[in-house]
């Protein structure tokens, strides 16, 4: 499989997500948790938007089920005009592959290998070769960065560094769709800024569709979208000021 070049955003494009009356539950024992019910939403493309709320509001989950990491009960979730509901777990696992990044508030990055192996480590998945994969990472550790830093591993690496491979690691991919969530809550006040600034110029200068479940409150000068959730409903949904639209 050859490595694929991103599709932009256009203004006349269709959203890049959109769930149409999903629901969810959690099964513990005899009790069961309904998180989210009969919620629809649609997120445009090339846009940054910010979901936040309290705790156990339902947003990680909303989160996992639109980028597919979890299935609904009910209702359907279609990304990139592809039915997430339709598709069995090998293709499901094939579109993550191609068309998004992920970026979780545990880094999720392997002790064993440095900064430029852990951001090439998918492209190889990708079917690219070792040289193109090489300078595919190193644009995009240069991006974020973190070029003086690349042949050290997760545990010579402060958190705001990790976090910021761990970025790389899903932009050398290209996706069109971005995944955060809480890419900000184990670093400081300082790194999270960092981490910010670089969520906002993904979006700007990629086009990149970015999503982003966070506490918080920076995130809402940069977002181009901000919904609010609680008890697994979207209590508001607001826009920028057309200031916050500026690069």
């Amino acid at each position: 499989m050859s490595a694929r070049e991103p599709r932009r955003a256009t203004p006349e494009a269709s959203p890049a997500l959109r769930a149409e009356g999903i629901a969810k539950a959690f099964v513990s024992g005899k009790v069961r948790t309904q998180v989210l019910e009969g919620l629809s939403l649609s997120i445009d493309a090339g846009e940054l938007t910010l979901i936040s709320g309290p705790s156990g509001c339902g947003k990680s989950t909303l989160l996992a089920i639109l980028s597919g990491l979890q299935k609904v009960d009910a209702g359907r979730v279609l990304a990139l005009g592809s039915d997430l509901t339709a598709l069995d777990s090998h293709a499901l696992e094939r579109f993550r592959l191609r068309h998004t990044g992920f970026v979780f508030q545990g880094f999720n990055l392997f002790p064993a290998l440095n900064a430029l192996e852990q951001v090439a480590l998918p492209l190889h998945y990708l079917g690219l070769p070792d040289r193109q994969a090489q300078e595919r990472a190193m644009q995009s550790l240069d991006e974020v960065g973190m070029t003086p830093r690349i042949h050290l591993r997760p545990g010579e690496l402060s958190g705001g560094e990790k976090q910021r491979v761990a970025i790389a690691r899903a932009l050398a991919k290209h996706p069109e769709l971005l995944f955060a969530d809480e890419p900000t809550s184990a670093l400081d006040a300082a790194n999270g800024q960092i981490i910010i600034d670089i969520l906002h110029r993904i979006a700007r200068s990629h086009g990149t569709t970015v999503l982003c479940v966070s506490h918080d409150p920076r995130l809402t000068h940069h977002a181009d979208r901000m919904l609010s959730m609680e008890d697994g409903r979207i209590l508001s949904d607001r826009r920028a000021e057309p200031l916050h639209h500026e690069a």
